[in-house]
């Protein structure tokens, strides 16, 4: 009897016990670096992000490839060593890392053993001080830059992108609407001093956050204090702020992807309004109920596109729901009548409370499994490190669970009372076009040098 009260304690308390991913220890250094500390579920590993609020956004259209241009320095080498002595020593430490650059900041990720986490920070510390920006290694950045940006940017894919002919359906749309350069932003014309300016006003400790999760070293925050926290604070930049809709966009447009093919993608995209409570969970659930709604009707019901979607998009300042679908190019206009149809159906009965229901207990079943692992946990930490506060993350759950079925049909009724932007992205021919085409030049020649012998016979 004992045995079994003693047990059942046991299963009443194990909640205690369990790992409570949205509490971390959160603290800011003297300096202002913000440090978020969390023991993790693997053993023998750490994963660090360090987070620099510097991000593609923060410049003007010719200047946009800065951060990630700096990014890309920092790899190049320290104390006299190249780009592979750096290597080097990260492998034998047993770590690997990376580097991304986006809109909103530029990060460091790196995935490391344990025992060597602090030799590994050490090394990070290191790029980050010690690193020179030489005119050679900044020649060998540029050219790795304009690699991963599509290559050398020629004439053409100027013209074609100044006439909005060479972006994809939402970036086509931005540009329109003055979210979005019209040209891809160039690195040849980016000085020494520009790098050197942005580093001295950008990668400060009062704009960074460090991101530790897993096997935690004991000493680990004092080691933090005693090394990063003598990284010397500056006076914070403003960010430029984020662009609004500045002009109007056609409703329709054809976007030439290609030269011969029968296939297309459509698009329909909608600003999103923006809502007083729970936007982006709202949001988030609506995308789900769409997803279901675009499977239903254009794959099971008619047939016409085999993986439809949805998607959320942030453009600029400015958010963007889509309806998606590739299909035959042939099938675009009954594809356009289903979802005239289907965005008819939903402002007249709303959202069905059943499959809402559903996909909202889908939604809250899917964080108990969303975030596995140091690494992932890391990454979480990252993208929602505006929600920390007092040592905790807010709760999806609670969140997801405060979006009742009456503040969802808002959302939506507000969404498609807008007519929406139509994008389809198409080759310039069908294989069809193209056989029509080429018999017409083949007509063409024959009635050529029918007339040349004809012309030959008169003369004769």
């Amino acid at each position: 009897m004992r045995r079994l009260l003693f047990a059942c304690l046991l299963m009443a308390s194990a909640h205690a016990f369990a790992f409570d991913r949205l509490q971390v220890e959160g603290y800011t250094l003297p300096n202002g670096l913000q440090l978020l500390l969390k023991p993790g579920t693997e053993r023998g590993h750490v994963a660090i992000r360090l987070v620099v609020g510097v991000g593609l956004d923060d410049f003007p259209c010719e200047e946009k490839e800065l951060p990630h241009l700096l990014e890309h320095l920092l790899f190049s080498g320290i104390d006299g060593g190249g780009e592979g002595d750096l290597e080097d020593r990260m492998q034998a430490l047993g770590g690997e890392w990376n580097a991304y650059t986006s809109n909103a900041d530029t990060t460091f990720v790196i995935e490391a053993p344990a025992q060597n986490q602090r030799k590994v920070l050490d090394l990070l510390l290191a790029i980050l001080t010690r690193t020179e920006l030489t005119e050679a290694n900044i020649a060998a950045a540029k050219q790795v830059v304009e690699r991963e940006d599509g290559g050398h940017y020629s004439h053409l894919q100027r013209l074609l992108d100044r006439q909005d002919l060479g972006h994809t359906a939402s970036h086509q749309l931005a540009v329109e609407l003055g979210l979005k350069c019209a040209e891809r932003a160039e690195v040849d014309h980016l000085t020494r001093d520009q790098l050197q300016t942005l580093r001295k006003n950008w990668y400060a400790p009062n704009n960074m956050t460090l991101i530790i999760v897993g096997d935690l070293d004991k000493l680990l925050p004092a080691y933090l204090e005693r090394t990063y926290g003598q990284l010397d604070p500056i006076e914070p930049s403003e960010h430029l702020p984020l662009p609004e809709i500045q002009h109007a966009a056609a409703s329709h447009r054809d976007l030439i992807h290609g030269w011969v093919g029968d296939s297309a993608k459509l698009h329909w995209l909608f600003p999103e309004p923006v809502l007083d409570d729970q936007h982006a969970e709202t949001y988030d659930l609506l995308k789900d109920y769409l997803d279901w709604a675009l499977y239903r009707q254009l794959r099971l019901k008619h047939g016409l596109s085999y993986g439809p979607w949805s998607e959320r998009e942030v453009l600029g300042g400015a958010g963007f729901l889509s309806l998606n679908a590739d299909l035959e190019r042939d099938n675009l206009p009954e594809a356009e009548q289903v979802l005239q149809q289907l965005k008819a159906q939903l402002l007249k009965d709303g959202l069905d409370a059943a499959t809402f229901a559903r996909l909202q207990q889908a939604a809250i079943a899917r964080q108990a499994w969303a975030v596995q692992g140091n690494s992932a946990l890391a990454d979480y930490y990252w993208s929602a490190s505006g929600d920390y506060a007092k040592g905790h993350f807010s709760d999806p759950v609670k969140r997801i669970k405060a979006v009742n079925l009456k503040q969802a049909n808002q959302a939506m009724r507000q969404v498609f009372e807008q007519p929406g932007y139509w994008r389809i992205e198409k080759p310039l021919l069908s294989y069809d076009s193209l056989a029509w085409v080429g018999a017409g030049v083949l007509g063409l020649i024959a009635m050529v040098l029918g007339g040349l012998r004809l012309y030959r016979k008169r003369i004769a």
